[in-house]
């Protein structure tokens, strides 16, 4: 039992394209620090009253070739008290470089380790009729490839996922994309009961989803969902909050930056002089306190390939969250960035 109890456009990329200049990097040695001084800010989950820090970790970039590089990021994540990793079957590598590192570092126990699933190969869900195509998805960063769907699905996906991970039991345990939630249902049903799963849930990135995802809660007794949301991509508020507030599920939010897209739509623009009040150093730590205060927010998950980058979002986790008043202050600034 874990004893913590109690984007995809990276930002490398926008940090070379020159779009974080004057965004906070003259204080960048301070707010990278992510003071630890200040209050750790965890949210429970409702199925079970467990709480978990308000900012994970998203490893879709995860890969063997920069171990080095991401065993530091995970320990650093730990120095922090970050606790949940996402990660999923179809991410390639990236189970396996969790797994090692979390082995290698004597904290997996201390980790809340989240995978997804799906019944055999990767869909993209369909659009409505004559609703436009969903944009592709940005990245991979340089130097980094896209996994490619393997085929593995089901059972068998599951039973790698514990090897890759070194683990006997997960944490949690998703539906990815929503991909085969009817079939693969009764098998995570019965993991949970044996106690090979800790959680289960369903996965979406794509607003197009929303009623799919909608759908599944009302039919299933679900412990987490997992939903796209930002202070630019507030369908999920309208659509799915309520009913998750209603059937007492946690939310992870996926895309909380845009895919880097709004730290790069920032750009060089000062903070507003407010954010300081809520302990605001940074773009990122504005996106990130904007998402995780909504009281149907659990859980955050940006990415973070570097140590400074995982800092930076880490520190949106402590110290305080902006009330309603606020969040509509936020979302007024922001509505006023060209």
């Amino acid at each position: 039992m874990p004893s913590h109890r109690l984007f995809k456009c990276s930002r490398r990329q926008a940090l070379k394209a020159g779009l974080l200049a004057g965004a906070g990097i003259a204080i960048a040695g301070r707010l990278l620090e992510a003071d630890e001084s200040r209050p750790l800010i965890t949210k429970p989950i409702p199925s079970s009253g467990e709480r978990l820090p308000v900012i994970g970790l998203g490893a879709i970039w995860f890969r063997d070739a920069q171990y080095e590089q991401l065993r530091q990021v995970l320990k650093r994540m730990s120095e922090l008290g970050g606790t949940l990793v996402d990660t999923a079957a179809a991410y390639g590598e990236s189970e396996g470089v969790i797994g090692r590192a979390l082995s290698e570092l004597g904290i997996r126990r201390k980790m809340f380790v989240a995978t997804k699933f799906d019944a055999g190969g990767m869909r993209a869900p369909a659009a409505p009729s004559g609703a436009a195509a969903p944009s592709p998805l940005p990245g991979p960063p340089p130097g980094i490839e896209r996994p490619a769907p393997d085929g593995v699905g089901g059972q068998d996906s599951f039973e790698r996922s514990l090897v890759r991970l070194h683990s006997q039991q997960l944490d949690l345990l998703q539906v990815h994309g929503l991909n085969g939630t009817d079939a693969l249902m009764p098998l995570m049903q019965q993991w949970k009961h044996d106690g090979r799963i800790r959680y289960i849930g369903v996965t979406t990135s794509n607003p197009q989803q929303h009623p799919e995802l909608i759908a599944a809660m009302r039919r299933y007794r679900l412990d987490f969902i997992q939903v796209d949301y930002s202070i630019e991509d507030r369908g999920a508020a309208d659509e799915v909050f309520s009913l998750a507030i209603e059937r007492k599920v946690a939310v992870l939010v996926n895309l909380p930056l845009g895919r880097a897209r709004l730290i790069a739509k920032a750009g060089s623009t000062p903070l507003p002089p407010w954010a300081a009040d809520i302990g605001i150093a940074s773009w990122s730590q504005f996106l990130l306190k904007y998402v995780v205060s909504h009281p149907a927010v659990t859980c955050a998950i940006p990415g973070a390939t570097q140590v400074q980058h995982l800092e930076d979002n880490q520190a949106a986790g402590r110290g305080r969250l902006p009330d309603a008043p606020e969040r509509r202050k936020m979302e007024q600034f922001w509505a006023s960035l060209a």
